[in-house]
């Protein structure tokens, strides 16, 4: 099945919430209930349910996490983040600082998020960029 790009950008912003989640290795409910509630609210048309979806993005994150890929995640979805690079930030900037701070990991995605993988995107829609820490 062929996917929407609106498709294919829900669930790049799923993934981008569970790397910022996952990324500090802290994982508190407040950050859980975020993430829950933004799936609940994405259009959903997949074969794939969104609760099983959930579940593999976890699994694949944490492995990911585990071997030192949390930049190379986040560069795998540039291309459709891009489709809607300011509620991308928006969804980052929410779950780094959902827990009420950001943990060093979590302020370094953030900065290649900015930066680099979106920079063109949140540019040309004059959204104003955190500053490079």
């Amino acid at each position: 099945m062929h996917l929407s790009e609106e498709q294919r950008f829900n669930q790049a912003l799923i993934k981008l919430a569970v790397l910022f989640y996952q990324v500090d290795r802290k994982i508190l409910l407040s950050e859980q209930d975020y993430l829950e509630e933004l799936v609940d609210s994405l259009e959903w048309d997949s074969p794939i349910c969104r609760e099983a979806y959930v579940n593999e993005v976890i699994y694949q994150t944490r492995t990911a996490l585990d071997t030192g890929d949390a930049a190379d995640i986040l560069r795998s979805l540039q291309a459709d983040l891009a489709f809607n690079a300011s509620q991308a930030l928006e969804v980052a900037m929410a779950m780094s600082g959902v827990d009420g701070e950001r943990s060093e990991e979590e302020t370094e995605l953030l900065s290649l998020l900015t930066h680099k993988i979106l920079a063109r995107e949140l540019t040309a829609s004059r959204v104003e960029l955190p500053a490079a820490s």
